[in-house]
């Protein structure tokens, strides 16, 4: 394994290069996506494993493209691979490939995803749900660089670089025994966590601005532009499916709008019809019941209820309401983490 010190040399390097190519793809300035950059800089000159964690519509694949692109592996494949896809059966074959007359069905010899990204990136998502055997076959080819076809007398030598992703707590997992420990902790080699799009501020509209820019070159409309009115409704949405979400909301409004440019009233439109429900429509018997619920941490209950955290505040002025009146006695907090009172 490299030390921090060769990595810092080799971005020093000609490895910088690398590190521009790969890490420009992830847009965005927000405090949380420097350091997410700054992260993945480091592991960009090494062949580290690197398990990336992250809600559902981050981007996880995104920053998994870019890490490839970043490093010296970038001439050689990509591969990609849904573990949680395929049947048990499906997925052994598919990831790493089977003799002919291994099976029922099995007419060919299949070299198998592991084989095809040799030299390259092995990106496995949804690792998490990857079955226990599979995990013991993964574990083989990160601890000796071997694969076992199905059928296969002996095992075949691959170098790869493994990337894995999940919207799952895998350390839980392990602790649950849903995971393998010894498979968990060869593949967080390090462990790089993708913030979701509320906590990435300013970077909303960034993102906004760039997918609407994109989207009406490719409908014809390329003079259409995002408002200043339509960014803050934008800014002002939770986005509990994160950038893919965003991503399918713009498209809509581009699509719909009928202006010279896309108003604040053209994005409530298209969120209203996808959410009907917003905070403001809350009563209060249910706000008062997810504050309770969240301890009065009102970032958790705006999460809860889908909304900004603004938006949420506004609605517990216009109800009398506070989330420090919901929070526990700091006795009972004390107590909770063995703190005398």
């Amino acid at each position: 394994m490299a030390t921090l010190t060769a990595i810092d040399e080799a971005l020093r390097g000609p490895g910088r290069s690398f590190a521009t190519s790969g890490l420009a793809r992830l847009a965005g300035t927000s405090a949380a996506m420097a350091r997410l950059r700054a992260r993945a800089a480091r592991v960009l000159p090494t062949a580290v494993p690197v398990l990336i964690q992250g809600e559902t519509g981050t981007g996880k694949e995104l920053l998994a493209r870019a890490i490839h692109a970043g490093g010296p592996r970038r001439h050689r494949p990509f591969v990609p691979v849904n573990c949680g896809a395929l049947s048990a059966e499906l997925i052994d074959a598919e990831l790493f490939g089977h003799e002919r007359g291994a099976f029922t069905g099995a007419i060919a010899r299949r070299l198998g995803r592991a084989a095809e990204a040799d030299g390259g990136t092995l990106f496995l998502d949804e690792i998490g749900e990857l079955p226990p055997l599979l995990q013991c076959k993964l574990l083989r080819l990160l601890q000796e660089g071997e694969v076992q076809r199905v059928g296969a007398d002996r095992p075949l030598a691959v170098d790869v670089r493994v990337v894995a992703a999940t919207n799952r707590d895998l350390r839980a997992l392990v602790e649950r025994g849903g995971f393998r420990a010894d498979c968990y902790y060869r593949l967080s080699g390090v462990v790089i966590e993708v913030p979701p799009l509320r906590e990435r501020g300013d970077d909303v509209a960034e993102l906004a601005v760039r997918i609407a820019a994109r989207t009406a070159g490719e409908l014809g409309r390329p003079g259409l532009a995002l408002g200043e009115a339509a960014q803050r409704a934008l800014a002002e949405y939770a986005w509990p499916g994160n950038v893919r979400e965003l991503e399918n909301v713009v498209r809509e409004v581009v699509l719909f709008a009928e202006g010279p440019e896309i108003a604040g009233a053209d994005v409530r439109l298209v969120l209203a019809a996808r959410a009907p429900r917003s905070a403001l429509a809350v009563g209060a018997a249910e706000l008062v019941e997810c504050l309770r619920r969240c301890q009065g941490n009102v970032t958790r209950a705006a999460h809860e209820l889908g909304v900004s955290r603004p938006t949420l505040y506004k609605r517990l002025r216009e109800a009398g309401l506070e989330g420090a009146a919901f929070r526990p006695p700091a006795t009972a907090v004390r107590r909770r983490v063995g703190v005398p009172a």
